[in-house]
């Protein structure tokens, strides 16, 4: 895990979110404390709990994309959840322990990426050997007793022995015109003398996916690699660029090299110590005044998520996962209804409350100017693909934030993602015209913003502008 102080925290957050302070700083605190825990003894580290988060504000205020962030600046694994996707057990849908599923996957894919590139260098210089073999193949000698060894290596497999079909059997005559043409290959190879070469190589074909594995694995049984490595893994042809053959090949090696039975138990640490589940729309599974006879009930949802929260271990195909030490990040709009809906038992384990405000017209200029990539930004590098320099007057930018603003004012307000439906719009001409524009430079100005967005300042009936 990186270690950040929760000040460096919120200025990371900062350069990404426009306001929200309150949430900045308890998520923050949150997340180093985590780092305090790992500080203290084995026996004192098992007694204390994540202080898990509830985020209650308007839609597009900034809850998921705190979440997300958070999990990018501490490099820890994260999965966002609709609470809406779950039913209860007994019922068609997700059940709630996938969420911890999904949580370990991604966890698995990141320690697979920081070993691969661990192991890169290594594999890369094997990957090069193999595309000089390729490039200048030996004379093929295919004989009885190549034959007899595969036979060997089939039944070895069906009787539970170890499976060696994938192993290079190297039977092939290396000339002493050969190895100099190999020598020479490889030294253009070093070089990058041949990247746009083509070069036929042998790949594993991808596993089919078994819809039975999926149900298998729902309760920890990898179905599908059970399978696989049963059956012998049948290779396919590609013609490939040396650029593009070398990277397959630096997969094919890595994994080679890469123990995956440590690999996977590092996954498990990192997932139980550091794992964050953000829980979106958490208010749509409280049931309020809202119960009807029929539907699937909402509480007995919440029921199912409660044990995952409180701490519970889960099996996954990778081994037992405990819960107890995920951070829980919950999120809703609260519209109609409010977090004391929740079940008592639900809401204790989230004892962290923030409220996100709405957005105000001074946060909507921040939010397309400030953030790093912000949309005014992405649509300047947008158009300077196409060679245009786009430019937007400060006036220009008031005038988009207030249009957005009243917009939300007088529909539903869904926060900042209204400027990407106001500035498409105000665009589209731009978007559609640019490739085949000579001019080099066009200046986005209020009186441009006024004209282009007519429809939306004057229509009392907004509602074909709404996402």
């Amino acid at each position: 895990m990186d270690i950040k102080t929760p000040k460096q925290i919120v200025a990371l957050l900062n350069e990404y979110i426009i306001g929200q302070d309150e949430a900045k700083k308890s998520v923050a605190i949150a997340l180093y404390n985590r780092y305090r825990r790992m500080q203290l003894s084995k026996k004192m580290q098992k007694d204390i709990t994540p202080k898990n988060l509830l985020m209650a504000g308007p839609t597009g205020v900034g809850k998921t994309e705190i979440a997300r962030r958070l999990a990018d600046i501490v490099d820890a694994p994260f999965v966002k959840v609709e609470a809406t996707k779950f039913t209860e057990v007994g019922y068609v849908g997700r059940d709630v322990e996938s969420m911890v599923r999904d949580l370990v996957n991604e966890a698995v894919r990141m320690e697979e990426k920081e070993q691969f590139e661990r192991v890169r260098p290594q594999a890369t210089k094997e990957a090069n050997k193999e595309l000089v073999r390729l490039l200048v193949p030996g004379i093929k000698r295919e004989n009885r007793e190549n034959q007899m060894q595969q036979m060997q290596n089939m039944m070895s497999m069906l009787m539970g022995g170890q499976n060696d079909a994938g192993k290079e059997n190297n039977q092939e005559e290396v000339t002493d015109d050969i190895r100099n043409q190999r020598l020479t290959v490889s030294e253009q190879l070093s070089k990058g003398l041949l990247e746009e070469r083509e070069v036929t190589i042998e790949v594993e074909q991808a596993p089919k996916v078994n819809p039975m594995g999926d149900m298998m694995g729902q309760m920890g049984i990898d179905m599908n690699s059970m399978l696989n490595d049963l059956v012998p893994k049948k290779k396919v042809k590609r013609t490939l660029t040396v650029k593009d053959a070398r990277e397959v090949l630096i997969q094919e090696q890595s994994r080679k090299m890469v123990d995956y039975d440590s690999l996977y138990q590092k996954a498990i640490e990192h997932t139980t110590n550091n794992g964050i589940i953000f829980i979106d729309e958490i208010d749509k599974i409280t049931a309020g005044d809202k119960k009807t006879s029929g539907e699937v009930s909402r509480e007995g949802v919440q029921r199912d998520i409660l044990p995952i929260v409180e701490g519970s271990t889960v099996q996954t195909k990778y081994g037992p996962v405990a819960t107890d030490h995920i951070l829980f990040i919950a999120a809703g709009a609260f519209a109609e209804s409010k977090p004391s809906d929740l079940i008592p038992e639900l809401q204790g384990r989230f004892p962290i409350r923030v409220e996100l405000n709405a957005l105000s017209r001074e946060d909507f200029v921040k939010i397309l100017k400030d953030p790093e990539n912000s949309l005014l930004k992405q649509y300047i590098a947008l158009l300077k693909a196409d060679g245009i320099k786009l430019i937007f007057t400060q006036e220009a930018v008031e005038r988009i934030a207030e249009i957005a603003f009243n917009v939300n004012q007088g529909t539903d307000n869904i926060g900042a993602r209204r400027l990407a439906t106001i500035l498409e719009k105000l665009l589209e001409d731009v978007l559609y015209e640019g490739p085949d524009m000579e001019m080099g430079e066009i200046t986005i100005t209020k009186s441009y913003v006024d004209d282009k967005l007519s429809d939306i300042i004057t229509n009392k009936d907004l509602t074909k502008f709404i996402l």
